[in-house]
């Protein structure tokens, strides 16, 4: 509610400018969907909009341009999709139905995709890059039929801002803010 209060108090003006500093933290799934709702239509009343956050499905969301800062150095700038096509392709993810599934799925995956396959064993996934998107993933699914494989889920997944924020620094957001916090605990 506080939150909400704060933002209200915000807009009472009009303002044409409008800074949000991590507007969602602590917000359940609702209060977060409305906040987004506010924001969409602040934007499309013609208000810019200054928004900071570490949960990039919102920057997604809601963000026209993105600055990706790390360590408080500006280190990419462009929108959603010109930041993911950084990137590169989509990834054919797959879990099939038994253990013993998992060296043909992986096959077959590095037989359609871009580069090697990955294997988790614990939840039966296999994943890998792909450049030709939907014909991969039917390629794969036919083949995976013809060997008997049981896919129980599948899914053709293009990067997110996560992936991306990985891929230009080396760690995730929540990894550099912890290690941020262990440098200034043991200088102090």
């Amino acid at each position: 509610m506080r939150r909400r209060l704060d933002l209200a108090g915000a807009l009472v003006a009009k303002p044409a400018v409008v800074v949000l500093d991590e507007p969602t933290t602590g917000l359940d799934p609702r209060g977060r969907l409305d906040t987004w709702q506010v924001i969409g239509d602040l934007v499309a009343d013609g208000t810019t909009v200054l928004l900071t956050t570490q949960y990039l499905e919102e920057a997604d969301q809601l963000a026209n341009n993105i600055m990706v800062i790390d360590k408080g150095k500006v280190i990419a700038e462009g929108t959603a999709d010109r930041l993911k096509s950084q990137v590169g392709g989509e990834r054919l993810e797959l879990v099939v139905s038994e253990p013993a599934e998992l060296a043909t799925a992986s096959r077959v995956l590095s037989y359609v995709g871009s580069a090697e396959p990955t294997v988790d064993e614990h939840t039966r996934r296999v994943e890998v890059l792909v450049d030709t998107g939907p014909k991969a993933l039917i390629e794969a699914l036919r083949m995976l039929d013809t060997e008997s494989v049981t896919v129980t889920d599948v899914g053709l997944h293009r990067p997110t801002l996560d992936d991306v924020f990985l891929a230009l620094t080396g760690h995730m957001a929540e990894e550099s803010d912890a290690a941020g916090a262990d440098k200034q605990g043991t200088k102090q």
